[in-house]
């Protein structure tokens, strides 16, 4: 098989092949105004990745974002005071869950910044879990959720992470090597 470099317009066009694919599988629905509108802004919208970045993007490999990492944190920061939620917290949250990559989606189908789960963020009121503050907010408020069902920061963001209902059905933080490296992680970050 030989691979041969695809120029702006073939990028182009396989972006919003991915994209279409992306909104197919993660069931987002965006009428034709919304689309034109995420399309032009930076924050979201792969239109607007191939026009910025045009042929120097790889195929399957989005830029982090538009945004600088220190732009994502004051609008973290902004989300975490309007919900209650530590700002040091949330942030350690984004970090450990996306790296700061509002593109981000996991193996599992996560998505976003605070890689919700499609079924989640609709249940949250979040259209569009690839636009950066729609995330934030949704995850912040899912945070807030756990912190309030499970009295601890701990137990909080274990069930963020493996959700509540196994750390219900274990009266604790689940034996997951993952979900025990998780929480670890965070707690550190924020004792920094």
């Amino acid at each position: 098989m030989r691979i041969q470099p695809l120029g702006p317009q073939g990028v182009l066009g396989r972006m919003r092949q991915i994209e279409a694919k992306m909104q197919q599988v993660f069931s987002l629905r965006l009428d034709e105004a919304e689309r034109r509108v995420s399309a032009q802004t930076p924050a979201t919208g792969v239109g607007a990745y191939a026009q910025r970045y045009g042929a120097g993007v790889g195929i399957g490999v989005l830029p982090a974002s538009p945004f600088d990492v220190a732009s994502l944190r004051g609008l973290a920061d902004q989300v975490a005071q309007e919900t209650g939620v530590d700002a040091s917290l949330f942030a350690a949250l984004i970090s450990a869950e996306s790296g700061w990559n509002p593109s981000a989606v996991s193996p599992k189908g996560a998505i976003g910044l605070t890689q919700l789960m499609p079924d989640t963020a609709k249940s949250l009121g979040v259209a569009n879990p690839f636009d950066p503050i729609e995330n934030m907010k949704g995850g912040a408020r899912y945070l807030r959720r756990m912190l309030d069902e499970f009295g601890s920061v701990e137990l909080a963001l274990a069930a963020y992470n493996a959700g509540p209902g196994a750390v219900r059905r274990h009266g604790g933080i689940p034996p997951y090597a993952e979900t025990q490296a998780y929480v670890r992680r965070i707690l550190g970050e924020i004792a920094r």
